[in-house]
């Protein structure tokens, strides 16, 4: 086993009073909530880039990280991986996921990048098989190398669409192989920095046609996992073209999709975008297209996506009330797409960062369930809309203008405002959450 964590023992759930800060206080793996464990009701994921390739630099700064996997050798990405799968069994972490740039070194060309990717594809089978740690997706990274600055799919020259078409197939065949849950598209560069040099009916059609082949080789290749989008309104383009859900679904339905992809829904891209995260999470419910969730935060001072790792269970119980209401994952799951402060150098905090983030998921969690099973606030959002279960509110709902009019002239409709009890809704929430 590798010696970066070696001063950590396996994490385990003590319970709430433990002063043990390398250890669970609400993360039991086995404790059953609504006729399930939470290990199978959250599904843990760590993020492979963030917490093994990223090097600590931001927008005005370099790398601060030290890693001794780090570098582009075939030898040094099989010591990353030594070291993440020794993580992945210290936290009990049930599932992973990765982009293809993270797993190998970047070669000279595609054939090249194709070689290193399956040759770790091989190394982390075995990596997955000696541990029981399983991959919940794979995806392509089609926005660091200087090839897609303007774009993968999205691209105006037709050569790194080609390139970014070959490089998703061979992501796919690795997610394929390795047993992995999903396929994700994160569209980072499938957007614009100015409108003077951008076509947008071609680029929508060019990413309309590269998600179609993405969905039939899923189906040529017997790929049982869904497809997902994750969506985000900006960063690094100045406006990305899967802004949100709504946005999203829009494209999904132009282009006859809508039944087979589904979204993977970040918090910090919600903020983004404008919305909670618990709105995202609705609206992907209501439109059947809710399939997992990259689970982080943001700093709300700061204009752009920190990708923190969550800490606040109210914000977390309400996003996962959303995911109970649509029924829990299937394929998806809660996967930490969080990075560490560039200031947290030390290999303790990426075990006591994750320990926080499971420990916040799961009492989330709990108390969106224990909310859900009370039912109270169910019972009075559904007493706000009863008069449309009635015969008169099922009557608007099959009635032109003209027959309206006449029956609200007939009744003597002048309705008086009700309250939306707002407060106490809120009040009810905080009791649990």
């Amino acid at each position: 086993m590798p010696d970066f964590f070696k001063d950590i023992p396996p994490i385990t759930f003590e319970g709430p009073e433990t002063g043990n800060e390398f250890a669970f206080r609400h993360y039991n793996p086995d404790q059953v909530v609504m006729g399930k464990t939470l290990k199978d009701h959250l599904r843990f994921s760590a993020a492979y880039w963030h917490s093994f390739a990223w090097p600590g630099g931001d927008p005005f700064g370099g790398q601060t990280f030290e890693r001794p996997w780090f570098g582009d050798t075939m030898a040094l990405a099989k010591r990353k991986a030594d070291v993440a799968f020794d993580m992945f069994q210290r936290l009990g972490m049930p599932f992973f996921c990765f982009h293809d740039a993270d797993m190998r070194p970047e070669g000279r060309d595609f054939a090249e990048n194709a070689r290193n990717l399956e040759e770790m594809v091989e190394y982390f089978a075995e990596k997955m098989e000696a541990t029981g740690v399983k991959l919940l997706w794979g995806t392509a990274n089609l926005f660091s190398h200087r090839r897609f600055m303007a774009g993968a799919a999205t691209n105006p020259d037709p050569e790194v669409f080609a390139f970014s078409a070959a490089t998703i197939k061979t992501c796919m065949d690795a997610t394929i192989k390795l047993g992995g849950e999903n396929y994700v598209l994160w569209g980072g560069r499938e957007g614009y920095e100015t409108l003077l040099n951008t076509d947008l009916g071609r680029e929508r059609q060019q990413t309309g046609r590269m998600l179609q082949m993405v969905v039939d080789y899923k189906h040529k290749t017997g790929f049982k996992g869904a497809i997902l989008i994750e969506p985000k309104p900006q960063e690094p383009t100045k406006h990305q073209y899967d802004y949100d859900v709504a946005t999203v679904y829009g494209f999904l339905k132009e282009f006859g999709l809508e039944g087979e992809v589904q979204v993977n829904l970040e918090q910090g891209h919600a903020i983004l975008a404008g919305h909670s995260f618990e709105h995202e999470l609705a609206m992907a419910r209501e439109l059947g297209i809710l399939g997992s969730i990259d689970m982080n935060r943001n700093d709300y001072q700061s204009g752009w996506d920190t990708d923190q790792f969550p800490n606040n269970v109210p914000e977390v119980a309400l996003a996962y009330y959303e995911v109970l209401k649509a029924g829990g994952f299937t394929s998806g799951g809660t996967n930490f797409d969080a990075k560490l402060r560039r200031q947290s150098l030390d290999a303790k905090d990426l075990i006591l960062a994750h320990i926080g983030g499971m420990d916040t998921c799961a009492a989330g969690f709990k108390a969106a369930a224990a909310l859900l099973e009370n039912g109270a606030l169910e019972e009075m959002r559904n007493a706000r809309y009863a008069g449309w279960d009635t015969d008169f509110g099922k009557t608007l709902m099959t009635s032109d203008l003209s027959e309206i009019e006449a029956l609200t002239r007939q009744k003597g409709i002048n309705p008086k405002p009700r309250s939306g009890r707002q407060e106490r809704l809120e009040n009810l929430v905080s009791r649990y959450a």
